[in-house]
């Protein structure tokens, strides 16, 4: 059995899995507290980062945008970047988009302030000064910036990167899931975002998203909801 190495809420970890989920290639999940730095852990990854892919031949992959290719050539039956060739630079564009800017402007800026802040220092017997109102108003305005560049993208094609759902939107869902379980989306303000997260939300890759959840962090009201 292959094994993924993961965080629940790390976008990276979020984009493999939905990837492994789209090809229905069987893995075993083994849930990381990547600050910990877990010998064991590092000794797969020395960057001490998830996720991490351990493929059926022992095969260590690290880096998710290192594993989705590789899991794209080694299992190209399901397909997930296009194949036509502006199309498929398109969709490694937008992808670069959400795993650079997007990770660093918003989804880890508010994951590290509502979660991994407080966890981390609690695993490691430290005092954790709490969340920082001030960093995540701010990283939510940003935020709206990149959500009505995707309104645009969206009013004009039928997915991210055009006709076909691509590693483009598996990349966008794995970001926008994040913040969406803390609650800090406003959907009324995007609706062609929100309708083009239904549709994400529906496919049967993203059911195990459904019930992930941290210790004593629960999700928003409305993040199980397939509907919202």
């Amino acid at each position: 059995m292959r094994i993924l190495y993961y965080y629940p809420l790390c976008p990276f970890s979020r984009k493999v899995r939905l990837c492994l989920n789209e090809k229905k290639l069987d893995f075993s999940q083994e849930v990381e507290n990547f600050w910990e730095k877990r010998e064991e852990f590092t000794n797969l990854n020395p960057l001490g980062h998830v996720p991490v892919l351990v493929d059926l031949n022992g095969s260590i992959v690290t880096d998710s945008t290192a594993i989705v290719e590789y899991l794209e050539e080694a299992y190209p039956d399901k397909k997930l970047y296009p194949e036509e060739l502006l199309a498929r630079a398109e969709s490694r564009r937008l992808m670069a988009w959400f795993d650079t800017r997007f990770a660093q402007e918003v989804s880890l800026i508010i994951l590290w302030e509502k979660a991994i802040k407080r966890l981390a220092a609690r695993s490691l017997g430290a005092t954790s000064a709490g969340p920082d109102s001030t960093i995540i108003r701010n990283a939510k305005v940003t935020m709206a910036n990149h959500l009505e560049y995707m309104s645009w993208l969206i009013d004009k094609r039928n997915w991210l990167a055009g006709d076909h759902f691509t590693m483009a939107d598996i990349t966008a869902a794995a970001h926008i899931s994040v913040v969406d379980y803390f609650g800090d989306i406003n959907w009324e303000k995007f609706e062609s975002v929100k309708n083009w997260f239904v549709r994400i939300k529906s496919r049967p890759s993203y059911r195990g998203f459904l019930t992930d959840k941290i210790p004593a962090i629960p999700p928003a009201a409305h993040y199980a909801e397939l509907d919202f």
